[in-house]
């Protein structure tokens, strides 16, 4: 009967003309306990949705334009034991989506063949005692789960193929050499148990999707990790001196090192408070390294060597940059604009600095700046003004507990309840500055769009070939919504 009512409505919506963002919207009655997830398969040019509730759980099979050309449902796992989707693979048109205990103990795979119509499940119960998990990837024909072995230098991979089998890889780091930000030396274990709070976490290890829109909440973790089909590559900031990449093989599981220097700041050498992070981009490793009266922003091959090197003072302006210095949120929130590169620098050293580089075309967008730990959860506040302006808690509702998995909708909702600063800068293909004014990006149109719409639940948020579109269930109207979004 679902799927009847699914397949009249992709009908039915041939016929009726709405906005032009308004792609789909399909009937769904969802109670308590909701989940959203997608699979992107940019082969078959599908996407795969997948809607849950406390009790069932129903995958749609979208083409390229976001209508629905299949559509299966079965019961919700086990939610005591299972209590979030973690990941997926896919052949064909046919997905197997993971779902996991929070430690990651004990994994499900259900796997949804839609030429048959037949769901079929797996269960396994990992050993990850010794271990402490540090994140998890999807490609299209596998699954991964990253841990660190404790007190150790060994990384595990818990690789699972199309098939749903699991296999474990061991990646021994004994070779490397790895020092805490005070340059105390200790292990690979040892880095990631750093407690960097109250910015960031013992293990974590933030997720970056390049293809993506990054948020500079994102982009200034000191442990990143970016993951493509054939590598994961870890970037390691803590230590203010170097930017120490970690770039995993996945077709042979060996593991190689750069070690990116970043400039020397004199007034370090007094034990003066400085600030560094990295970006890992294209092949290139932009840096960013502050005191409290001066600021440099490079970008190096993957040798180390120098491509550019920008360097402001208090009295120099910053010209290189594209928009105004926003400031945004705080102890007494709203918008600031800041006229002084001094308060740039100072801003950004106080706080926790970070880059992020995004596509425009042939162009590259570079954010640089600041963002200060979460605040107290309260009034929703908006990057309003500049391009990358990102929407912050108006979509809060709802994520807790699943967007790990949605890196897309993540790096959208993370300035709620922060303090930012930061610059937007355009750059060409050889590295020269473009002037000129910023185009709109899809974000700021989401942002608006949530401006006016506040009834909704179940968001989810994803890049498909050069679109953003973003998936909602309308409390009112019990339809779940797709529109689409363009830089």
């Amino acid at each position: 009967m679902f799927k009847k009512l699914l397949l009249a409505f992709l009908f039915l919506n041939s016929f009726i003309s709405f906005s032009q963002d308004l792609v789909n919207y399909t009937p769904i009655e969802l109670k308590r306990n909701r989940d959203v997830f997608q699979i992107i398969n940019n082969d078959n040019k599908e996407v795969t949705l997948f809607v849950s509730d406390k009790v069932k759980v129903k995958a749609l099979l979208l083409n390229e334009k976001m209508q629905i050309i299949d559509s299966m449902s079965t019961e919700r796992p086990n939610k005591k034991k299972y209590d979030e989707m973690i990941g997926y693979n896919s052949t064909n048109s046919n997905a197997r989506l993971f779902w996991s205990s929070s430690d990651r103990t004990f994994i499900l795979s259900q796997f949804y063949d839609f030429k048959t119509q037949k769901i079929t499940t797996q269960e396994l119960t990992l050993v990850v005692k010794n271990e402490k998990v540090l994140q998890d990837f999807s490609s299209k024909n596998k699954f991964y789960i990253l841990t660190v072995v404790k007190d150790s230098n060994t990384l595990k991979l818990h690789v699972f193929d199309q098939d749903g089998d699991h296999e474990t890889k061991t990646i021994d780091l004994s070779n490397f050499r790895f020092y805490k930000k005070d340059y105390t030396k200790t292990n690979l274990y040892g880095i990631f148990e750093e407690n960097l709070l109250p910015f960031e976490a013992p293990f974590s290890l933030q997720s970056i999707h390049p293809e993506n829109l990054t948020s500079i909440a994102d982009g200034a973790k000191k442990r990143k990790c970016y993951f493509s089909d054939n590598q994961i590559t870890i970037t390691l900031d803590a230590n203010p001196s170097y930017t120490q990449a970690l770039m995993i093989d996945l077709e042979n599981f060996t593991v190689s090192e750069k070690i990116i220097k970043k400039p020397v700041i004199l007034t370090q050498m007094d034990n003066m408070s400085v600030n560094s992070n990295s970006f890992y981009f294209d092949n290139k490793f932009y840096q960013i390294k502050s005191s409290a009266d001066e600021l440099f922003f490079t970008i190096s091959d993957l040798e180390g060597n120098s491509i550019k090197e920008f360097h402001i003072t208090g009295e120099t302006p910053i010209d290189f940059k594209n928009s105004v210095i926003y400031q945004e949120g705080g102890d007494f929130g709203g918008k600031r604009i800041l006229e002084k590169s001094s308060q740039f620098i100072r801003k950004v050293n106080n706080l926790n600095s970070g880059i992020s580089c995004y596509h425009i075309g042939e162009n590259t967008l570079i954010t640089l700046g600041s963002v200060s730990e979460i605040k107290q959860i309260g009034s929703p506040v908006f990057m309003g003004a500049g391009v990358a302006g990102i929407a912050a808690s108006a979509i809060a509702g709802g994520l807790a507990g699943y967007y790990n998995y949605n890196a897309t909708m993540n790096s959208f909702n993370s300035y709620a309840n922060r303090k930012v600063v930061k610059i937007e800068c355009l750059f060409d293909k050889d590295n020269n500055h473009v002037q000129g004014e910023l185009q709109s990006l899809a974000f700021d149109k989401i942002r608006t769009f949530f401006d006016d719409n506040t009834d909704v639940s179940s968001k989810t948020l994803f890049k498909f070939e050069s679109a953003y579109y973003l998936g909602y269930y309308d409390n009112k109207t019990k339809e779940y919504i797709i529109r689409k979004f363009v830089d």
